[in-house]
């Protein structure tokens, strides 16, 4: 699932309005879940450019780690060089502050919207979820997982069935009965030659005694 355009607007404008509220007039962000910017507007226009840079900012960060920027900057602050090496490697895309959000829709991330240039504390955060909250309420209904105990009911189990592996069967003749506590009679190999047997000879040709040999071919050596 992703962000549409339409689902975009609800968002900005249910954030607009409370900002109009609260009378906080900020810039909003709402980008996709790759990041990218979908809608954006400054509502103190033509003043507070510094604003939108940190909203956008907001936006990313709360994508980049599927969590409230808020969250981010708690864990965060404890790694040395943990915000200006993320913020080189996102061309200052990222940033520690409260004001960016998730967004999600069905249980998945779809984007996410980052509020800056609130009056008070934590009014970027307010005004954020109240944008939030129209994505959760356009949320369509998503099937549950079944639990993973479910599968031990024999009516959700997948029916398959294994093939048997088919082994050749041993001749009778050549079965050799074992005595318990007796060691293994000795076999004799059956690929044992005797010379003189037909075996040595597959071509069928006439061989002659080693004697016979040399009387036929003395003659000519």
């Amino acid at each position: 699932m992703s962000l549409s355009i339409e689902v975009a607007r609800r968002i900005l404008e249910a954030s607009k309005q409370r900002a109009r509220e609260l009378g906080s007039p900020v810039s909003i962000a709402i980008v996709d879940a790759g990041g990218h910017l979908v809608l954006f507007e400054r509502m103190m226009a033509p003043y507070g450019w510094a604003t939108g840079n940190i909203s956008l900012a907001k936006a990313n960060t709360a994508v980049m780690f599927n969590q409230s920027t808020d969250a981010v900057a708690q864990w965060g602050a404890g790694i040395p060089g943990f915000a200006s090496s993320m913020a080189a490697m996102t061309h200052g895309k990222f940033i520690m502050a409260a004001g960016g959000w998730p967004i999600r829709i069905g249980g998945a991330t779809v984007g996410g919207i980052g509020v800056s240039g609130g009056n008070a504390p934590g009014r970027d955060d307010e005004i954020a979820r109240a944008g939030l909250a129209v994505a959760e309420a356009i949320a369509p209904a998503m099937p549950a997982m079944q639990p993973l105990s479910a599968m031990s009911q024999p009516s959700l189990r997948p029916s398959y069935t294994q093939p048997t592996p088919a082994y050749p069967s041993i001749p009778f003749s050549q079965q050799q009965p074992q005595v318990a506590n007796s060691p293994a009679p000795y076999i004799t190999p059956v690929n044992t030659h005797h010379p003189g047997s037909d075996q040595d000879n597959p071509y069928g040709d006439e061989q002659l005694p080693y004697d016979q040999f040399n009387e036929a071919s003395g003659d000519q050596l």
